[in-house]
């Protein structure tokens, strides 16, 4: 890829339990990652996410799949390593894609995930 550089984006977001909230909240991390990166879909490498243990009601990548995004991907999702203090429903993600070399990766964090990285927490568009 000329011009291009592989980087490694990171976002969070909490849901609720249900299969409706999942895919409603993956997807809005999802689209708010492409458009603050300026990232086409056909730059994404992979896509991995992890989930902590008390959200079991849909797996991210087939709510992802499921509204039409990411259907070329590699996606994978795994359980989150339990750890004292660590915040509930949250899913993570971790996406690798191509973007211009002199790019800087914008990382998100939304509905109460802030809290994880506020340093890279950007306001909303």
């Amino acid at each position: 890829m000329n011009g291009k550089k592989l980087f490694a984006v990171r976002g969070a977001t909490q849901c609720l339990n249900t299969a409706e909230d999942i895919t409603r909240q993956v997807a809005a991390l999802y689209r708010e990652v492409l458009a603050r990166n300026k990232l086409d879909e056909e730059n994404i490498v992979s896509l991995v996410f992890s989930v902590t243990e008390d959200l079991d009601a849909k797996n991210p990548a087939a709510a992802l799949r499921g509204c039409g995004l990411a259907a070329d991907t590699a996606l994978f999702a795994v359980q989150e390593a339990r750890f004292g203090g660590g915040l509930e429903r949250t899913v993570r993600l971790l996406l690798h894609c191509y973007l211009d070399e002199d790019s800087r990766p914008f990382h998100v964090y939304r509905n109460g995930a802030e809290i994880l990285r506020p340093d890279r927490a950007a306001p909303s568009p």
